[in-house]
């Protein structure tokens, strides 16, 4: 299969997979961010034009290739490389053996990607937030199997906008195809 295998994905979840509210995440917590950071540094992300504009200044991420997915000819980022489609995307990817690939989000592409990924570092929220999208939930497929569970941890008021939040990092792996 296309692109298989060679990409890998960072989301946050809350107890019931949801992803997103209102086209914003559920919490900002900072070890969350960094978390996020240290994984995709250096790296090449994939993400949709709609989670480009939630980023800081809708600008692509620092320090990263930023690989964005928009179907319109006309749609042009200063600063990233848009692709059209999954498979200008592939062209890409299969062009780029060297890079690590990260999918970011939003919710629609996560669904078209999430077959093409083999490894999901799945920050866990242990709350539930009012949520208006999802994720696939990976405890319940069976193509998918828990590899790893960070130590749960707890935001506080003083570096986070979501204070006494309980979250883990745990990490996915594809079992099969």
């Amino acid at each position: 299969m296309k692109g298989e295998g060679k990409m890998k994905l960072v989301v946050a979840v809350d107890q019931e997979w949801g992803i997103g509210n209102k086209g914003d995440l559920l919490a900002r917590v900072r070890a969350d961010l960094l978390h996020f950071k240290e994984l995709t540094l250096g790296k090449t992300v994939i993400l949709g034009s709609n989670t480009l504009a939630t980023l800081p200044g809708g600008k692509p991420l620092k320090n990263r290739k930023n690989l964005v997915l928009n179907p319109s000819a006309d749609y042009h980022v200063e600063g990233a490389t848009v692709v059209h489609s999954l498979d200008e995307l592939f062209v890409y990817t299969e062009a780029h053996p060297e890079e690590d690939f990260f999918v970011i989000g939003g919710a629609s592409v996560y669904r078209q990607l999430l077959p093409f990924c083999d490894v999901a570092y799945v920050t866990k929220f242990q709350k539930s937030f009012p949520k208006d999208v999802y994720f696939e939930n990976l405890d319940e497929s069976t193509d998918w199997v828990l590899s790893e569970t960070g130590q749960l941890q707890t935001s506080n008021k003083e570096t986070d906008l979501t204070d006494d939040l309980s979250f883990c990092f745990t990490v996915y792996k594809r079992i099969s195809r």
